[in-house]
């Protein structure tokens, strides 16, 4: 979840890196005494997502700089129109300048391709999903974004459920240990609240693990007809979750296959910065 303190931490530190020492640029340029007004103009369409993240940047540099915002996380926006207006403090407002910018383009431009995946499969009962393949630090602020644009979070970190993958796996079968009694296993170990998915590459490995009474099969690189037999042969016993080399080109034909979650690692770690600007003017 991102919270207050999850940004103002990471915004800080943002800061921090930016201006150890100071913005001397702009205290050597810029007297103390200027004020300036600066608007965040969309240079693309888009989906917005970030904007207390934005202003926590302006904040947290100078707190008498005053952020508005004009569309709030999930809005569609065109190009050219007017995001957000920044008053305050001249020196304060060129100096959270790119933190503030470097923020709200990132998670915009997942915002906006996760809205893409989602536009993509919204004939379909299918639900778009992200990864943990996230930039690390940032997954609160990228996972926000995902939701911003209509997708869903995935777990949030291997603390919070069970997901035995392909090496999870491979370690069991290397020591001769059942699946099924192994899941059989950890799932009474374990609370009754906990939720426990396995990953597969093989449509026979699916009974094993469906045997073990687990929540959700992912099927990973599954072609197009072995994702068609995979949901037959599961048969609503669990959630079925397809991944691996999912794009925009392809995740329609995956959805269609009848699967439940489509889990993109593009999401997060090949989505593009949106094109957004700050024109500033100082008085």
């Amino acid at each position: 979840m991102l919270t207050r303190t999850t940004i103002d931490r990471a915004v800080a530190a943002a800061l921090e890196e930016d201006a150890p020492w100071g913005d001397i640029t702009s205290e050597a340029l810029i007297p103390e005494s200027a004020t300036a007004r600066a608007d965040l103009i969309a240079r693309e369409a888009g989906i917005f997502s970030g904007g207390e993240v934005f202003s926590a940047a302006f904040r947290l540099t100078d707190p008498e700089i005053d952020v508005e915002l004009m569309v709030q996380d999930g809005e569609v926006f065109e190009r050219g129109a007017l995001l957000a207006v920044v008053n305050g403090p001249a020196r304060g407002v060129l100096t959270a300048e790119r933190i503030g910018l470097n923020f709200v383009q990132r998670m915009s431009g997942i915002a906006t391709l996760t809205a893409r995946y989602v536009a993509a499969v919204a004939h379909t009962g299918a639900r778009i999903a992200d990864t943990r393949k996230t930039t690390p630090g940032l997954r609160a602020f990228e996972r926000h974004a995902v939701v911003s644009g209509g997708g869903h979070n995935h777990r949030y970190s291997l603390s919070d459920a069970v997901m035995a993958k392909d090496n999870h796996l491979a370690v069991l079968a290397e020591k001769g240990v059942s699946v099924t009694a192994a899941l059989q296993g950890a799932i009474a170990r374990l609370p009754h609240t906990t939720h426990v998915e396995v990953e597969v590459d093989r449509l026979e490995q699916i009974e094993p693990v469906l045997a073990a009474g687990i929540g959700t099969i992912m099927l990973d690189n599954f072609s197009l007809d072995d994702l068609r037999r995979g949901v037959e042969q599961v048969a609503a016993r669990a959630t079925v979750e397809a991944s691996g080399g999912v794009t925009l080109e392809t995740v329609r034909a995956i959805a269609e296959t009848g699967v439940d979650v489509i889990s993109v690692g593009a999401l997060t770690h090949s989505a593009p910065a949106l094109d957004l600007g700050l024109d500033v003017r100082v008085s």
